[in-house]
């Protein structure tokens, strides 16, 4: 099944309608779906290596984007969304210092976050609740979402071609390795947040 799943990853990867696929992913991704965009942005580095650089520009606009969106889902839903997301994460009697936090270290904060495995629309929504300025927020997220984007495909334009047959090959490990990091991207922004 997951040799399937690949296979129809790779050939969505090199048709017509995979760079929309990819901003979409990515404008997803940073605000409400689970899903990272290097399931789009791998294969389509490894299927046209020439186009690394052009491939991290449509992830890092649509991840922005995406970004202001959920930005916006904690500035303006604050009462019903952002409440949600609030109680999910045990953050009622810290509102006010998760606020004072992100006046102080908000920059930093995105920076750091936006790289590591913690789903970046945590980072977007919590950026709207704690009514961080809008555009630092703009200016960190395009660093870290490009220079995240870029060390991945960059990588895979260095090594693609050695890299490809281990991934065919550790398919199954790989894709329960990104689970697990998403997992623990989760819980990790569940005691930092």
């Amino acid at each position: 099944m997951l040799k399937k799943m690949y296979d129809w990853i790779m050939r969505e990867a090199a048709s017509k309608r995979a760079k929309q696929t990819l901003f979409g992913v990515a404008f997803a991704e940073s605000s409400f779906f689970p899903i990272p965009p290097d399931i789009m942005l791998i294969p389509m580095v490894l299927a046209s290596p020439k186009d690394w650089l052009k491939l991290v520009g449509i992830a890092t606009v649509g991840s922005v984007l995406g970004g202001l969106f959920g930005y916006a889902i904690g500035y303006f839903l604050l009462d019903t969304v952002g409440q949600w997301i609030i109680n999910l994460y045990h953050m009622d009697g810290k509102l006010a210092d998760f606020q004072q936090a992100f006046t102080e270290h908000g920059v930093m904060i995105i920076l750091l976050k936006g790289l590591t495995p913690i789903p970046y629309k945590l980072v977007t929504i919590a950026s709207g609740i704690a009514n961080f300025p809008l555009l630092p927020f703009i200016l960190a997220s395009i660093v870290t979402r490009a220079g995240r984007f870029a060390l991945v495909a960059g990588l895979l334009r260095l090594f693609g071609d050695k890299a490809k047959p281990f991934i065919e090959k550790y398919l199954s490990w790989i894709l329960l390795a990104v689970l697990v990091l998403v997992v623990i991207g989760f819980v990790v922004a569940a005691k930092l947040i």
